[in-house]
């Protein structure tokens, strides 16, 4: 896991989709997505950060995004 500065944003996700529904991440005219947290804010996320957790059944667990002060992506990462 990446360090946590007091002046970054932490936004922590949920993801259920199955495989076809992961598809769409690959389409080049979508490069992000929209995601409420589980905080009920809406964020955008670059498809490119959800691609690599695909796998045969989909994307699957709980994700924590961690933003700077500059609206920059520290990390995104699957957790547990």
């Amino acid at each position: 896991m990446k360090s946590v500065n007091a002046t970054d944003a932490v936004f922590y996700f949920s993801i259920n989709a199955p495989y076809k529904q992961c598809e769409v991440l690959y389409v080049p005219t979508m490069p992000d997505v929209v995601m409420v947290s589980e905080s009920g804010l809406s964020v955008q996320v670059p498809t490119n950060r959800l691609r690599q957790f695909i796998t045969s059944d989909g994307i699957k667990g709980r994700f924590r995004m961690v933003i700077d002060a500059n609206k920059k992506i520290k990390s995104f990462e699957r957790l547990g």
